[in-house]
């Protein structure tokens, strides 16, 4: 890996910026000093690997630093016959960390929009919520993330985005509550101004269940 890596925005209004990044050696270090710190000994059998294997999957847990809302979103299909109702994709698992304590928070997205000019093939609504899933998060940036890249690529009469998702933060640590869940919502356009169409999207949501 360079030195200096240029990474996507975090959120669709951030310009990209560049990070510097340690090599793998000191990322490796780091683990062991925290094996150390937890109270092992990062020597022994058992762990003698788990540095190497940290950081190999730290890339994959937060491949998203390294990829482009605007990229996943960049083709778009006009030709619909002149489709313009609702889309909607539910139950899009995905698996993203915490920024507070970098555990997991497990959950599904649920997208749904009002195409205008053109559609997006519907593998790349769930792609787009890996690109921010992938990534050091909070629930409600990433919500608002997800919302904010549709309205940007495809300019639709409206956008909603609905978040449900378990975190480890509150079931492994803390209060230790497990089977709790959080929600997170965010409309634009007909969404945001027309309760009629915020509750055709819920009713939509619950037939699924």
């Amino acid at each position: 890996m360079d030195d200096v890596v240029k990474t996507f925005p975090l959120s669709s209004f951030e310009p990209p910026r560049k990070i510097e990044r340690p090599s793998r050696e000191e990322a490796e270090a780091a683990v062991r000093t925290l094996l150390r710190w937890a109270g092992d000994d990062p020597d022994r059998e058992g762990l003698r690997e788990t540095p190497r294997r940290v950081a190999r999957a730290y890339e994959e847990f937060f491949k998203g630093y390294l990829e482009s809302a605007e990229d996943v979103l960049s083709t778009v299909f006009e030709e619909v016959e002149g489709y313009d109702d609702l889309v909607l994709v539910r139950d899009i698992p995905f698996t993203s960390h915490c920024e507070h304590h970098v555990v997991p928070f497990v959950g599904k997205a649920h997208i749904a929009y009002y195409p205008l000019a053109g559609v997006v093939g519907l593998s790349k609504l769930a792609r787009l919520v890996e690109v921010f899933a992938r990534r050091l998060q909070t629930q409600e940036a990433m919500t608002a993330q997800i919302a904010a890249a549709i309205d940007e690529a495809l300019a639709p009469r409206g956008v909603a985005v609905m978040v449900e998702a378990e975190h480890m933060c509150m079931s492994m640590r803390g209060v230790q509550k497990q089977g709790s869940s959080t929600v997170t919502m965010q409309f634009s356009g007909v969404f945001r101004d027309n309760a009629a169409e915020q509750a055709h999207f819920y009713t939509l949501l619950r037939g699924a269940r």
